[in-house]
């Protein structure tokens, strides 16, 4: 067990749980009878996210939420009694000794016994909030000995997730904010009495991992800067563009937990929601059993030559997953999002200029690099888009052609 590790074991049979429990359901009890009245009907607390005219961290679900939680608290009191009793001695000094009931003015020099106790005590008490908070950063940098690595890259505005070590590893996905919730916000938003406890966090592929398991999270992105957070396990790290970051986490209850990109990426990055589902070693055995199932089913042969119509229909369902939040179902594109409908590029007989840009992206990561998805996922989508809308051009795209393009 390293140091950091040690000094979690250390205080693991501590009260900070129920403390932490106390204090956060003593705010929520606190906020929901002052602020009840301005919530919105039907909407209700979200188990592992935001919740109600919530005031406080949010409940925690690992050992590292607990203690900033913990942190949080302590730091507040120490701040709270520094200012009362520094603001109470100055405001009692100048009401008990003003001038109108007769005080006068004393007149002295420095005095080395106050020029020493002013120095110590805010250096003690320093020290005193320094150490604490350097355990728990400690710890929470320590990534070592992960029983499960997963990378989490960052795309506008979705998350692609690789797991890499551990069990699971070789299994792949890109994780996109519910389509229904996207249209919804569309629309200009939920309407009263529908069930939206989970508005803009429900995703099409949530990152399941196991319980009581050290989670490893590399983190990196495609485009700009992004960051990975998840408010009930006590993390945050950005995803930076040509670098790596790494942070951890061990949650101790299973359950869904919800986070977004917290650092601002371009327009869409209200619609980068983070979703962990957290379950039990053998529902994960069971899970990573279904997924390694799916990935061979998608491992499809490039050298197949596939007709038109199953193209289509397989670059449907890639176009509504991937393309759509961008481009629109229709093709015409938004704002600066060029149309597919119509697009010189789309109707060029040369496939290698559409190809290239599914692979490599193009205008600085305006439109990301899809190079994640299968040979067989981008000639499909490219093949639908040459002929759907208006684009009736008859063309094929087939998988060896992007297989030739990535070389």
């Amino acid at each position: 067990m390293t140091h950091a590790g040690a000094i979690l074991e250390s205080v693991k049979n501590a009260p900070m749980a129920v403390f932490c429990k106390a204090a956060t359901t003593a705010a929520v009890l606190v906020s929901s009878a002052t602020l009840s009245g301005a919530a919105l009907a039907g909407v209700k607390d979200l188990p592992g996210g935001p919740g109600v005219n919530q005031l406080n961290l949010p409940m925690p679900a690992t050992r590292i939420a607990a203690e900033q939680i913990w942190l949080h608290w302590f730091m507040m009191i120490v701040c709270t009694v520094i200012f009362l009793a520094v603001f109470g001695v100055m405001f009692y000094s100048i009401w008990k000794h003003r001038k109108s009931v007769g005080h006068k003015a004393a007149n002295f020099h420095e005095s080395t016994a106050v020029e020493i106790a002013w120095t110590v005590i805010p250096f003690l008490i320093v020290i005193g909030m320094a150490l604490p908070a350097t355990k728990v950063l400690v710890a929470s940098k320590d990534t070592t000995n992960a029983d499960l690595t997963i990378k989490a890259t960052g795309i506008q505005w979705k998350w692609g997730y690789e797991y890499i070590n551990g069990e699971g590893a070789g299994i792949g996905f890109v994780s996109t904010l519910d389509s229904a919730q996207r249209q919804m916000s569309n629309d200009g938003g939920p309407k009263k009495g529908e069930d939206v406890d989970d508005y803009l966090l429900k995703v099409d592929n949530p990152l399941v991992v196991p319980v009581n398991q050290k989670i490893r999270i590399i983190t990196t992105a495609n485009d700009v800067v992004h960051a990975f957070a998840v408010p009930a396990f006590g993390i945050k790290q950005d995803a930076i563009p040509g670098f790596v970051r790494d942070t951890w986490f061990r949650a101790e209850k299973t359950g869904n937990f919800y986070g977004q990109c917290q650092e601002l990426c371009g327009k869409e990055h209200a619609y980068m929601p983070i979703h962990v589902k957290v379950v039990t070693a053998e529902e994960y055995t069971q899970w990573v059993d279904g997924k390694l199932k799916e990935v061979a089913a998608k491992a499809d042969d490039p050298t197949k030559v596939w007709t038109q119509t199953d193209l289509i229909a397989r670059g449907e369902k890639v176009y509504a997953a991937n393309c759509a939040a961008c481009h629109q179902a229709n093709g015409k594109g938004a704002g600066p999002v060029k149309p597919l409908d119509g697009s010189a590029i789309v109707l060029n007989t040369d496939h290698l200029k559409q190809i290239n840009i599914l692979l490599n992206g193009v205008n600085n990561g305006a439109m990301p690099s899809w190079k994640a998805l299968s040979d067989t996922e981008l000639a499909a989508v490219a093949t639908y888009t040459k002929n759907n809308w208006s684009n009736k051009t008859g063309q094929i795209v087939q998988p060896s052609e992007v297989v030739a393009a990535r070389k």
